[in-house]
């Protein structure tokens, strides 16, 4: 053939936001580079993977088939033929999670600057925290390394094994900066535990109130992160002090005991939010922000509104572009946790067209469809070989 098929020149949107360049430093790194050539190398079975993803949820020969064809318009395939699909998920197990890990962990960056609506705050660049589960293939291995979720009638064989998911999301941009995975009885606040490591100062956290204790509210303030977290209708906040703007200074202790241990000082938001839906009601914020004058509290509550981005992400990836109700595929756990890794990093390069096709019109990035760029996502790496610019 007049080109080797990992030279991989014509994948569009996966060759333009995860270069061949690097993807091969991950998969040295990782310990999967080829001591002899293959038939699939590396690099082609990750953006194998991706394209799974990205086509999701279309069969392994269907997905390859949408990755050459691209090349084979343009003769670069020669006599190259698509392995079957056997050879394919042989090709998935070698390869296995960590490359797909470690490529995300090396490209989730924030993105937003201060001309990219709902980015900043103040100054403060706003994330939030969140969680979700994905469903996946029912097999016994999938059951012992993940467990399933309980149910009404207190049975464990009605629904499918799942994975949870702790996310920080940059509220403007809808990128994930942080990802946890664990089996499905790790509970939210153990998995959210670990993604202060991605936090530090500039930033403001947002998170609903059954995230709020004291364990976890230091370890993100340790990276010199701010918050404004939600709080339970039964928190108890004394007044310490009342602010000009009628927020006030209060205390939150690690248990219920106030006398246990040192407590933290915190700033206490309350607001009404009118109306019949479900964000109707009493809300209590608390804030590490303490300056009334400088953070404003009318406006902390106006804020708050954006920790719904987070959901916002988990539709976009589990019902526009995993599909609804599309159950993960892989029987191992090692296959599940390949897929979901690949999902983010489809997600963020989705993402990353938007952010950029939104500043050269000057639009708010919401204003650009997520199943549209999908779409075209989808028509880059069929159609259009060679780079891919937005």
């Amino acid at each position: 053939m007049s080109a080797s098929v990992s030279e991989l020149s014509g994948l569009g949107l996966l060759t333009w936001v995860y270069p061949p360049g690097l993807v091969d430093r991950v998969v040295a790194a990782c310990g999967r580079a080829e001591q002899r050539r293959r038939l699939l190398p590396a690099r082609l079975v990750v953006y194998f993977v991706l394209g799974l993803a990205l086509f999701s949820p279309a069969p392994y020969l269907d997905v390859m088939r949408h990755l050459v064809e691209g090349l084979r318009s343009q003769g670069l395939l020669g006599e190259w033929r698509i392995p079957g699909k056997s050879s394919l998920f042989r090709a998935r197990q070698r390869l296995g999670c960590e490359p797909l890990r470690v490529l995300f962990t090396t490209t989730a960056k924030p993105m937003g600057t201060a001309d990219t609506p709902g980015t900043f705050w103040r100054g403060l660049r706003v994330l939030a925290v969140d969680g979700t589960c994905w469903d996946v293939a029912d097999s016994e291995a999938n059951e012992a390394a993940f467990g399933r979720p309980g149910n009404s009638r207190g049975t464990d064989k009605t629904s499918f094994p799942q994975v949870r998911m702790a996310c920080l999301v940059e509220t403007g941009t809808h990128l994930v900066l942080d990802a946890e995975l664990a089996g499905c009885r790790t509970g939210e606040v153990t998995l959210v535990g670990r993604l202060p490591r991605s936090c530090g100062p500039g930033q403001l956290v947002l998170a609903d109130r059954e995230f709020l204790g004291v364990p976890l509210w230091r370890a993100f303030t340790a990276t010199g992160a701010d918050l404004l977290w939600r709080v339970s209708a039964n928190r108890v906040l004394p007044v310490d002090r009342m602010l000009r703007d009628g927020s006030w200074l209060s205390r939150i202790h690690a248990c219920t005991d106030p006398g246990h241990g040192d407590p933290v000082t915190v700033r206490v938001v309350a607001y009404r939010l009118g109306g019949t839906g479900r964000t109707a009601g009493e809300y209590r914020l608390v804030t590490s922000l303490l300056d009334a004058r400088r953070h404003p509290a009318r406006q902390l509550a106006a804020l708050y509104h954006e920790r719904w981005e987070a959901e916002a992400v988990f539709a976009e990836l589990k019902t526009h572009q995993r599909g609804a109700r599309v159950v993960l595929s892989s029987k191992t756990p090692d296959g599940v946790v390949q897929q979901i890794w690949a999902h983010l990093l489809v997600h963020r390069a989705l993402r990353e067209l938007m952010l950029r096709t939104a500043a050269t019109r000057h639009l708010d990035p919401d204003r650009i469809s997520f199943t549209e760029t999908l779409r075209s996502a989808r028509r880059s790496v069929t159609v259009t070989p060679g780079s891919f610019s937005p």
